[in-house]
């Protein structure tokens, strides 16, 4: 193995998952479906005036089979089929779907998968406020005279989660993997506790119970499911985390652990319910002895804190996917991993998450407020994931298994359909909030994609035949001086501006030129060895057309230095070469629509505030000469 190739950071899914990456996996990726017991009982059950047998096993059942349905089969066995080159998430999930598709049809598999990952950051909001608070609202059980502290205490917790995001998952994963481990547990074993105190709680696994209560009263149940769906929030997060720790962890420590706790968790609330139905007040803390109250409050808020972090990081990995895929701005990414490619933090992501979670903990002030509006964002990216893996795992098979595929689809589809529909409901009660940030990401998406659209064909009615123009310069030679010039192009095989721009103004060439185009294929990973396509235009200069995959950083001076390997006659020293690049100024024509032209301006705002080029392709500062350009769109 080659040096760079030593240095070329490895893809989760081929690491064997040991003890290690087990628990880094329960650390970060089940912290949100892991918290769920804190209030969806609660939620679930709240509305009913007096609580009864049927009430409280007809919920459990329902809550039981949803998760068995939505998390166990959905999820965690059949959508993590669809993945792509064992990377998760909507976007993945949606390049997948568009593949060999053209017009109308690709457009519509390209709308779901944007209006999935709008809706999931959404979700990256919410849960890291309802999580947090539904944890330190266990003070008021100790005593109402601390219930004024929730949402300081909230606020500060929240603060350090933030600042230590920093450190990277890999570091948060052997801090929170044995807290989480701990934590179902003791979930587990309380839960256990008072199911064998009231066993007749356990016909709740009978489906018989969900089907008579849905027969019984079909519309409150329709109602109750926007409640019900608390149960599986953060299954999406399973599947986005997947490229993180990869999918073997990931069904390992779900069916191993995670599922067999928040089992006995909900259970173990039902038959506290059927004992005594005024623990309806809190009955996940109220599952605990007296003794034992503080220590699970501690340890619900610690749990709460992981549970914020599984959507956090699922929101880092999902903007590096936009970026790379050309549907947001660059923006700075960090690697907090030497050894695994999936683990990234960005700055400024973080810190916008940090202040939408903190407006939203001040503005809502409890979790009860805030639970209206957590399912919409919850079920209307499940129900995007489903679309787009109804025309994926299909292609993957044939025969019978593909009629099996397109079944069990459906059935996934009607139960998507049917959450988000009854959350749908409670759009004004807090819906509304889910709704509007989903929106606004969804619109600034299309935004830059178009813009950026409409920038290439603005540069493209100007560009010129690179290699006509290099063969005009072969006849009209101009002076020459010593070095390597790489000049970085946005159109493969056009005359890239900063060319013109330089030999209008300084009326020299180097040496030997290079002229580089950066591409972003619809795979993650792009081995090492076809990292580059090289053409050359005449005996000193080469046009270079570098790949990477959408879940990787291009680092242009790193193929290079694999490039100077392969091609020894290309003097591509560090020293001796000088990076050339255009930096566009966009300007909006006047003459246009109010719309498009508002939309037009919010993509020149965007791209005015975008992570500097030469920064983005890990290109020293010191070694480029920028060329400032205005471009009409």
């Amino acid at each position: 193995m080659s040096s760079l190739e030593s240095k070329h950071l490895s893809h989760p899914e081929k690491l064997r998952p040991g003890a290690a990456v087990l628990l880094g996996a329960l650390g970060v990726v089940f912290g949100d479906i892991g918290t769920s017991p804190l209030y969806a009982v609660k939620v679930s059950l709240s509305g009913f005036a007096s609580l009864n047998e049927q009430h409280i096993l007809g919920v459990l059942s329902l809550l039981i089979w949803l998760l068995t349905l939505v998390v166990s089969i959905k999820y965690v066995v059949c959508i993590m089929r669809a993945d792509n080159q064992g990377e998760g998430g909507v976007l993945a999930l949606m390049e997948l779907a568009k593949a060999k598709l053209q017009g109308r049809r690709k457009w519509i598999y390209t709308t779901f998968g944007l209006i999935g990952a709008s809706l999931f950051y959404g979700d990256s909001v919410i849960t890291p406020a309802i999580s947090v608070m539904s944890a330190v609202e266990g003070l008021g059980v100790v005593s109402h005279t601390l219930e004024g502290w929730v949402v300081p205490l909230s606020l500060l917790i929240l603060a350090c989660l933030f600042a230590i995001q920093s450190y990277g998952t890999g570091a948060m994963g052997k801090l929170f993997g044995p807290v989480m481990a701990l934590w179902f547990v003791v979930i587990g074993a309380l839960g256990l506790w008072r199911i064998v105190q009231t066993p007749q709680v356990l016909q709740a696994l009978n489906p018989v119970w969900a089907v008579q209560f849905i027969a019984e009263a079909p519309w409150e149940v329709f109602l109750l499911l926007g409640a019900i769906v608390l149960a599986v929030t953060g299954a999406e997060a399973l599947y986005v985390d997947m490229g993180h720790f990869g999918r073997s962890a990931i069904r390992r420590v779900w069916f191993g652990l995670v599922m067999p706790c928040l089992a006995f968790a909900y259970l173990g609330q039902g038959a506290l319910l059927l004992r005594d139905p005024a623990a309806i007040k809190n009955p996940f803390f109220l599952l605990a002895p007296d003794f034992m109250l503080l220590p699970l409050i501690v340890l619900a808020a610690i749990a709460a804190i992981i549970a914020s972090q599984a959507v956090i990081s699922g929101a880092f990995s999902l903007t590096r996917q936009a970026v790379q895929l050309g549907y947001w701005p660059r923006m700075q990414i960090e690697h907090t991993s030497a050894s695994t490619e999936g683990q990234i933090y960005l700055p400024r992501v973080n810190f916008l998450l940090f202040l939408a979670v903190m407006l939203l903990v001040i503005g809502f002030g409890s979790a009860d407020r805030l639970a209206h509006a957590y399912g919409f964002a919850v079920t209307g990216t499940m129900l995007m994931t489903s679309l787009l893996a109804f025309r994926v795992l299909p292609l993957q098979s044939s025969g019978f298994r593909r009629l099996i595929w397109l079944v069990s689809l459906t059935v996934f589809l009607v139960i998507d359909v049917l959450l988000f529909s009854s959350n749908t409901l409670k759009v004004f009660e807090g819906g509304w909030l889910p709704l509007g940030i989903g929106l606004a990401i969804f619109t600034l998406m299309i935004t830059w994609n178009l813009g950026r659209e409409k920038l290439h064909e603005a540069l493209s009615e100007e560009q010129h035949s690179l290699a006509e123009f290099m063969q005009s310069l072969e006849d009209y030679p101009p002076v020459k001086v010593p070095g390597t010039a790489v000049f970085m192009s946005m159109l493969y095989g056009t005359v890239p501006p900063a060319l013109l721009h330089n030999l209008k103004h300084n009326k020299v060439l180097h040496e030997q030129v290079l002229f580089v185009t950066v591409q972003t294929a619809r795979v993650p990973y792009v081995p090492f060895h076809e990292r580059y396509e090289i053409e050359r235009l005449n005996h000193s200069s080469w046009q270079v057309q570098a790949t990477w995959g959408f879940k990787q950083e291009p680092n242009v001076p790193q193929m290079l230095e694999q490039l100077a390997q392969d091609m020894p006659e290309i003097n591509l020293e560090p020293l001796q070469i000088s990076f050339f690049m255009s930096r566009q100024t966009v300007l909006v024509v006047r003459k246009l629509p109010l719309i498009a032209r508002f939309q037009r301006r919010i993509f020149a705002f965007m791209a005015r505030n975008a992570t500097r080029s030469t920064r983005f392709y890990k290109i020293p500062p010191n070694r480029v000469v920028e060329m400032g350009m205005q471009q009409e769109i």
